[in-house]
């Protein structure tokens, strides 16, 4: 049976996440700061990386300016990280983020939906104020 605690990682050349003195970094409206994943993302995740024949890739979430209401999350798999990347892991998945979009996604959760709008990964962010109807874009 696959273990369910989440871990998060730096990459190998970086300082831990709690030793990383960032004087714009928030904590976030949770507390620390983590990023978690669903069970219908972790679902998802093994469907998808299962399709890619890939064992090594890893879903990445970015935050960047844009969408409708300021910043916009995108989603994609890679296979490598940097050193301004940290991960997160969950029952044989894992999540990777850069160190900038961590402040904006700290205490939150990937999620997957798949109901009648569509079938997508959103984040399920306590940082956010509000949010636009398709979950891929919000305000701080």
């Amino acid at each position: 049976m696959a273990d369910s605690t989440q871990t998060a990682q730096a990459s190998e050349a970086e300082p831990q996440i709690d030793d990383f003195d960032d004087p714009f970094a928030s904590a976030g409206a949770s507390g620390p700061r983590e990023l978690g994943v669903s069970d219908a993302a972790v679902k998802r995740l093994r469907e998808l990386l299962a399709q890619e024949e890939d064992e090594g890739l890893m879903l990445r979430v970015t935050v960047s300016g844009g969408g409708c209401s300021g910043y916009q999350y995108a989603f994609g798999f890679d296979a490598e990280t940097t050193a301004d990347d940290v991960t997160f892991e969950r029952d044989g998945v894992t999540v990777v983020t850069d160190r900038a979009s961590l402040d904006l996604l700290a205490g939150g959760q990937v999620d997957y939906i798949d109901d009648l709008v569509g079938a997508y990964f959103t984040v399920n962010n306590p940082n956010a104020s509000s949010s636009c109807g398709c979950g891929v874009s919000f305000s701080i």
